[in-house]
Order: structure tokens, then C-alpha cells, then sequence
């Protein structure tokens, strides 16, 4: 039973998690501060892809034969993904209100989540600690020059924003492609392997996808939150038939585009930051025309102009 709540409290800190949440509140509840958060969310998922290259440390049940592994993993084990982006995401709507429980219940789900990782054999003690430790800065960070880049980015034309999307995308791609070519003659040891295989995963080389895929999602957000924003926001108000009608609009969308992902690098990336672009600016301006949601031209929220939005 213990093992069972473990996996509930690590599936809270995985993107199987966070992703279909973050879309629902975007499309059904708060898109302006979901906007922010998911931002910062898939930075912070880059980030890690990339540390994970840089370190290319092994998780615990690769390599000690006393422990189990509960679960199944063959990316890299410095810092833990799910560490790092607990406090990202839980700490950045709890830094939205001043409500102490509030708090309280973020940092409780914050620590189990770690703690589960360690339990289930797929990170160290040290591999939780860096991953809090780096969430919490590019948290602290984020926050802090939010104010600043938010009007930057807010002045600039539709045309350049889109560019900076592309251009900066594929520039952190590009430094994923320097972390990678040290291993490009890497090869699993046997003893990796076997464990992987014991605990019922399979061996993959050492590639680019998974930074493509987070950075083809940036990408695409940020591209798709331009074009939302100079269009015109949409309103995430209304009866309660029309949020739950924009549900299958948005998800049949989706879907679809999920399915153009492929183990190629560029389709990878193509295919993600596509879904980014649909998420973000194809499904709102979709539940517009289905009058199932109505325009907006309120911008990105600022920190602290959101409380309103959340009590809607």
C-alpha cells in the first residue's frame, strides 16, 4: 500500500501530471496566470534534460544492487526531474496568495514528492536535494525578472516575438547538442542494463529528443501566447456547458498533433512546438468561433493581478 501511494504522489510531479492540468486550467479557468507558470514550467523541463546530459549520473538501482527500483527509467539520474519541477510548479501558484494553508499543503506535496522518488530506487538523496535546490532558484528567479520581461517582451512587434521564440528555442537546443556530444561513444554498461531490464524498461542511446521535445514546446507556447495576446485574449469565463464543451475541442486538437511526434529530431520539435502553437492560440481562437468563449484584450497577468482571475 505504501508503494502504491508513493506512485500517486511521483505521478504529481511528472508532466503525465502536469500537462493535461495546466491545458484545462488554461483553456477553462485562469489562461493568464496558467500562461506564466507553464512558461516557467517548460524552461524548467529544458533545463533538466540538459543538467541530466551534463551530469549523466545513474540512478540508484543502476548501480547498487540493494535497492529496488520501483520504476522504470534510462534518462540520466542528476537532478531529479520531478524534484526540480515540484517547487516550479506547486510554488509558483502558492506564491500567487499570501493564505499560510495554502503553503503548508505546497510544501507537504513539494517534500512527499521527493521523498517518493527516493523511495521507488529512481534517485539519491543528493539527486532530490540538487532538484529542489535548482527548482527553487529558477523559481525565485522567474518571479523576480517576471516584472522586467514580461512589458519587455509585451513592446516588442508579433513579428519579433515570434522570431525570438524560434531563435531562443533552438539556441537552448543547440547547448543541449554541446552537453550531448561528449557521449556520443557512450555505451550502457552491462550492469545498467541489467538493472534497467529488471525493473522492466529497455535500454535507448543517448539522444537529443527529449531536449527537442522541450524545446519545440517552448517554442511553441511562447509563439502561441504572442499570437493570443495580439489577437486578442479570450475570456475563460461562462456557463458551465460551454468551459466543459471547449474540453473535447481542445483535446481532439491536440490529440491529433500528438500523434505527428516521432523519434526524429526535428519532427520532434516541429511536432511539439505545433501542439505549443494549438494549445496556446489554435484552441482559444477555436472556442471563440464556437462561441464558447468570448474575446479578450486583457494581457499577461503582472504578479499580484491575479487574484481575481483565480476566483472565478
Amino acid at each position: 500500500m505504501l508503494t502504491d501511494f508513493m506512485h500517486v504522489v511521483s505521478f504529481l510531479g511528472s508532466a503525465a501530471f502536469y500537462v493535461p492540468l495546466l491545458a484545462v486550467l488554461f483553456w477553462c479557468a485562469a489562461p493568464r496566470l496558467v500562461a506564466r507558470a507553464t512558461v516557467i514550467l517548460l524552461f524548467s523541463a529544458f533545463l533538466n534534460t540538459l543538467l541530466k546530459l551534463v551530469f549523466h549520473d545513474p540512478r540508484p538501482y543502476w548501480t547498487d544492487p540493494t535497492v529496488e527500483g520501483k520504476a522504470s527509467h534510462t534518462s540520466f539520474g542528476m537532478p531529479s526531474g520531478h524534484a526540480q519541477n515540484a517547487p516550479v510548479a506547486w510554488g509558483f501558484f502558492a506564491a500567487q496568495t499570501r493564505r499560510w494553508p495554502l503553503w503548508a499543503g505546497a510544501t507537504v506535496v513539494i517534500i512527499l514528492i521527493g521523498v517518493s522518488r527516493v523511495y521507488l530506487g529512481v534517485h539519491s538523496i543528493g539527486q532530490v536535494l540538487g532538484g529542489w535546490a535548482i527548482g527553487l532558484a529558477l523559481l525565485v528567479a522567474a518571479l523576480g525578472l517576471e516584472p522586467v520581461i514580461v512589458p519587455w517582451w509585451a513592446r516588442r512587434h508579433l513579428a519579433v516575438q515570434m522570431t525570438l521564440a524560434l531563435v531562443g528555442s533552438l539556441l537552448l537546443l543547440a547547448a543541449a547538442w554541446g552537453a550531448v556530444q561528449p557521449l556520443q561513444d557512450w555505451q550502457w554498461p552491462d550492469t545498467w542494463a541489467r538493472a534497467v531490464q529488471a525493473a522492466g524498461g529497455r535500454t535507448e542511446p543517448v539522444t537529443l529528443i527529449e531536449s527537442a521535445r522541450a524545446t519545440g514546446g517552448f517554442c511553441g507556447v511562447l509563439a502561441g501566447l504572442s499570437l493570443l495576446a495580439a489577437r486578442g485574449w479570450f475570456d475563460a469565463g461562462g456557463k458551465l456547458w460551454q468551459r466543459l464543451a471547449r474540453l473535447p475541442v481542445g483535446i481532439a486538437g491536440g490529440f491529433a498533433l500528438f500523434l505527428l511526434d516521432g523519434s526524429n529530431l526535428v519532427q520532434a520539435f516541429v511536432a511539439q512546438a505545433v501542439l505549443g502553437l494549438w494549445v496556446t492560440a489554435g484552441a482559444p481562437e477555436a472556442f471563440v468561433r464556437l462561441r464558447l468563449a468570448r474575446r479578450s484584450t486583457c494581457s499577461v497577468t503582472r504578479p499580484g493581478d491575479n487574484r481575481a482571475e483565480l476566483r472565478q
